[in-house]
């Protein structure tokens, strides 16, 4: 949940976000059914959301970034794994997720620019399956937690 009753951004905690979440395999599941049908929109709700960004980042115009920057590269990045599964695309089925926990760091205030604390991993691996029972392997450069979830912010490296 982002916002409360009144619309208003719930607060960042400072809850580890688990892999195991039902929400954050859901938002991976959409993420690999964007990558398939090379549909980047349907992967959005994977994002680190543009709420969150805007009380996280100590910038003008945060929300800005989050769209022409952020999620422009997040969108080229769907065509190009996409291209590169090549005939496999729309065969592929999610099957799981390796987070590196020993990445796992607690970014404070001020750091990478930000005015409030989150967690951060980089290098994950997004897992698929093909119909033939072959594993592939995605990278996922950046996770960041809200609120006790992951979020992707950055698919296939920094931009």
């Amino acid at each position: 949940m982002l916002v409360d009753e009144a619309g208003k951004t719930l607060p960042q905690t400072e809850e580890l976000p688990s892999t195991e979440s039902p929400s954050f395999r859901r938002r991976l599941e959409l993420l690999v059914e964007a990558i398939k049908n090379d549909a980047p929109e349907t992967a959005l709700p994977a994002f680190f959301p543009v709420l969150a960004y805007a009380e996280v980042k100590a910038i003008a115009e945060p929300e800005r970034d989050w769209q022409h920057r952020l999620v422009a590269a997040f969108s080229r990045n769907i065509h190009e794994y996409h291209k590169q599964l090549g005939a496999d695309a729309g065969s592929v089925a999610f099957s799981g997720i390796e987070v590196p926990a020993n990445n796992v760091k607690f970014m404070k205030p001020g750091s990478e620019g930000n005015r409030l604390a989150y967690h951060r991993v980089l290098r994950s691996r997004l897992l698929l399956k093909t119909p033939d029972a072959r594993e592939l392997s995605l990278e996922v450069t950046s996770l960041i937690s809200w609120r006790g979830e992951w979020y992707v912010v950055h698919l296939h490296g920094f931009k």
